[in-house]
């Protein structure tokens, strides 16, 4: 079945709201720059901080969550409370202790992921400078 062959009712027109809503956005994919590929292109150095702020955030937070159990479950087993809020300081205070453990390693173990990944990515400056001298000559 060719082209020719299809009834003028099928075909749809330009100017029709149908045909715009199918076109593809220009400005979408022109507009559009994640921030991630951004960095790729930009050469700038960044600081310590900028590199580890959000281990360091983690860690932090995973420290003060884990302290914040360790008090809460020893106020559990030394005060003399209520049968209920003594329930509820024994099921609280080991919640908070492995919540933030749990942040505090992902924080210690998001460090060395980090360090690597900086080493990678100077031994590949490194060798794309490299080849880009030995290509220009």
């Amino acid at each position: 079945m060719t082209m020719e062959a299809l009834p003028k009712a099928l075909e749809v027109d330009e100017k029709s709201p149908e045909s715009k809503d199918l076109l593809p956005s220009q400005t979408a994919s022109s507009l559009c720059i994640s921030s991630r590929s951004e960095s790729v292109w930009t050469a700038t150095p960044r600081s310590n901080w900028e590199i580890y702020r959000k281990p360091i955030v983690i860690m932090s937070v995973g420290g003060a969550i884990l302290l914040f159990g360790v008090v809460i479950t020893c106020l559990a087993y030394t005060l003399n409370l209520g049968d209920n809020s003594l329930k509820v300081l024994k099921m609280i205070g080991p919640a908070f202790l492995s919540l933030g453990l749990m942040m505090l390693v992902c924080g210690l173990v998001w460090v060395p992921i980090i360090k690597k990944k900086q080493k990678q990515k100077q031994k590949s400056v490194f060798f794309q400078t490299l080849k880009s001298f030995f290509l220009n000559r």
